[in-house]
């Protein structure tokens, strides 16, 4: 019998000891024993679920009760040719599509195709509001991938005119030993944006001087 995968594990079941895998045990783990040895408080030996820092049951859900995605974008691949025609077309008013639930909208006075302050206390950015039931309500979902554009260039914390989720979630590994992005650990609230709409200049060219 084989795997689903043909000649998966196949060796290593018939001789275990003569095609070992590249494990400390030669083996399949569930358990490692060097990983526990580490003795990190957020990375056990085996699988096992911690709490995030954001997520909509920690203390913080009770001022940012939105919890963000910040998926791949379709219209482009991570942030390459944001300044293409594809990636162009998929903007409201220039600015990232943000998808929001339509009872969230209507409780914050969103309506489709407002333009919407995304925020929390690391920054906050600027994002075209879509409505749709493809989010469950407490979620939004901002792609990755827009041009930074901050309105003062320096300034901590400044407003992002385009809607990159980068000024939203916190630089924080998922544990210790993996050190990976924890991107979609992150909470936020959204507003209609009622000041004056800001011109997005990612894409624009330096200024020279003579």
């Amino acid at each position: 019998m084989t795997g689903p995968f043909p000649g998966s594990f196949e060796a290593l079941r018939a001789d275990p000891q003569s095609f070992p895998l590249s494990t400390p045990s030669g083996r399949i783990e569930i358990f490692s024993e060097e990983i526990d040895s580490f003795g990190y408080d957020d990375c056990a030996g085996h699988p096992t679920w911690f709490e995030p820092v954001e997520w909509l049951g920690a203390d913080l859900s009770d001022r940012f009760p939105l919890h963000l995605i910040s998926n791949q974008p379709a219209s482009r691949l991570h942030s390459q040719y944001d300044n293409g025609g594809h990636s162009l077309s998929s903007k409201i008013r220039n600015r990232e599509p943000v998808t929001i639930n339509p009872l969230d909208a209507a409780s914050r006075g969103i309506e489709d195709g407002m333009i919407v302050r995304v925020y929390n206390d690391r920054g906050s950015c600027l994002a075209g509001a879509v409505l749709s039931d493809d989010v469950m309500p407490g979620v939004v979902q901002l792609s990755t991938g827009a041009w930074w554009d901050p309105v003062q260039p320096g300034l901590s914390g400044t407003l992002d005119r385009h809607g990159n989720p980068n000024v939203l979630t916190g630089d924080r590994p998922c544990s210790r030993l993996s050190q990976g992005p924890s991107a979609h650990s992150a909470l936020v609230d959204v507003e209609p944006y009622s000041g004056p709409l800001p011109d997005v200049r990612a894409f624009a060219t330096p200024d020279i001087a003579h």
